[in-house]
């Protein structure tokens, strides 16, 4: 037996071994007094997903020790906890175990609400509560299973308001209209129960970090989503989440979450309700360019010095810096990183004569950014951290590419994706393959045990 082979064995049995222990990732040291989340933070690895222990094994046993040492990394990576279901009383007791579990291990958990009723516009993740009464008392017991004196980190409802009812197809059930929903609406509901979840757990927790799902920058403008967030509670929060389940790129986030901060103290300080004025990722003009401005390119990489027009955003800095004066922005945001190391999908030109979901299962796709608290202290101090709020590995549904009569997957060698949420083995291996930077690279943050 050779060394290198010893070397990958103990690697892949470290990996099966970790399965049930809880890791943390351990952060640079520069810290900023303002974030309540400081460098330094340590996030809960919550019990690994369903599946993904049995891959590892098969990998074992096959010799294949390199990737299931990837898989065990994969899935021992600090991740949230989705409470998708269940009774008050049922989703209290579970927001008490994983609160518990965390405090035991002192690291703080990342749990994601996921239960409004419409979820998904009736789509791969449908479900949800039965109407926004059993929606309310449902978030009433999420709140009560809080422990009330502990962080936490919440993320309220992905894509509830970047999919409003008014957003779905018109074959969903009493569409409303929206920016301005009538009462009794779906659309009007969705707001109501969204800003009553925010302020359930605000209210119960003190401590917790409520962060309502605002989609990505390649949806919504700024102005629009700022508008939908302020209506829904924004200012009672900490602030929003962005890229839950999607593959943007983190640069073009970051900026994307820092203009939505921008024009929240614009629309709110400056001039009320202005949301026109808000700069966003769709006019990239600004004081910098002399307002020659294009729309941003969600495949590049955005920055102030970018070369290229279309991933240039010092316009659009220097639009929010003139217009904000000496008013401090105030909402903070959290990013997904969990899928997005390798950017988001474009299907080859041709391929589909339909919506190609490039949101779903997409070919190619690497883990992101490890969870760090106060990743970018002085590029975006608003952003309080990268975290993996979808758990890497499993479906986001059984896509079929929009092709009509098909219930297969042409990018994944024509086989019926996991229904979402289940364990997709080889998107969990490409995955963990594709990882920017790599599992196995010596600059990302130092793993060990959190303390059980």
């Amino acid at each position: 037996m050779t060394n290198r082979f010893l070397r990958q064995s103990c690697v892949a049995l470290v990996a099966v071994a970790a399965l049930a222990l809880p890791l943390a990732s351990v952060t640079s040291a520069n810290a900023s007094v303002t974030n309540p989340l400081p460098a330094g933070t340590h996030f809960y690895t919550p019990p690994i997903a369903g599946g993904s222990g049995t891959q590892i094994l098969q990998l074992a046993k096959k010799g294949d020790l390199k990737d299931a040492a990837l898989i065990g990394k994969e899935v021992t990576t600090p991740s949230a906890v989705w409470f998708t279901s269940g009774t008050p009383r049922q989703v209290q007791q579970q927001v008490r175990q994983t609160a518990l579990r965390a405090r035991v291990t002192r690291t703080v958990p990342t749990m994601v609400a996921y239960n409004v009723p419409g979820r998904d516009c009736s789509q791969y993740s449908s479900g949800g509560a039965s109407s926004d009464a059993a929606y309310t008392a449902w978030a009433d017991g999420f709140a009560q299973g809080l422990t009330g004196d502990q962080k936490v980190i919440v993320i309220v409802e992905p894509d509830g308001l970047a999919n409003l009812p008014a957003d779905c197809p018109s074959a969903y059930t009493n569409p409303g209209t929206y920016p301005n929903p009538a009462p009794g609406t779906a659309t009007a509901g969705r707001i109501a129960d969204i800003k009553y979840a925010g302020q359930a757990i605000t209210k119960a927790d003190p401590n917790a970090l409520v962060y309502l799902d605002a989609g990505h920058n390649a949806w919504h403008n700024v102005g629009d989503i700022t508008r939908r967030l302020q209506d829904a509670g924004l200012a009672d929060v900490q602030g929003m989440s962005l890229n839950t389940s999607n593959y943007q790129w983190t640069p073009d986030l970051s900026q994307y979450g820092t203009w939505i901060s921008d024009c929240d103290a614009y629309t709110t300080t400056v001039k009320p309700g202005d949301y026109a004025s808000c700069g966003d990722q769709y006019w990239s003009g600004g004081p910098a360019n002399a307002f020659a401005g294009v729309a941003l390119d969600p495949s590049l990489q955005w920055s102030d010095t970018a070369t290229n027009p279309a991933a240039n955003t010092a316009g659009i800095n220097s639009r929010y810096a003139s217009e904000l004066g000496s008013v401090a922005p105030s909402a903070h945001f959290v990013l997904d990183t969990s899928r997005n190391g390798t950017g988001p999908w474009t299907a080859p030109a041709g391929k589909y004569s339909g919506d190609a979901q490039t949101w779903c299962n997409p070919p190619g796709a690497g883990l992101g950014a490890r969870p760090q608290a106060e990743p970018q202290p002085t590029a975006f101090p608003m952003l309080d951290a990268y975290l993996w709020i979808k758990t890497p590995g499993q479906s986001d549904g059984q896509c079929n590419r929009s092709v009509a009569g098909s219930t297969t997957d042409p990018e994944w060698g024509g086989i019926t994706d996991p229904a979402a949420g289940a364990w997709f083995p080889q998107q969990a291996l490409q995955l963990a393959q594709n990882a920017v930077p790599a599992l196995t690279s010596t600059g990302e943050p130092e793993w060990h045990h959190s303390g059980r």
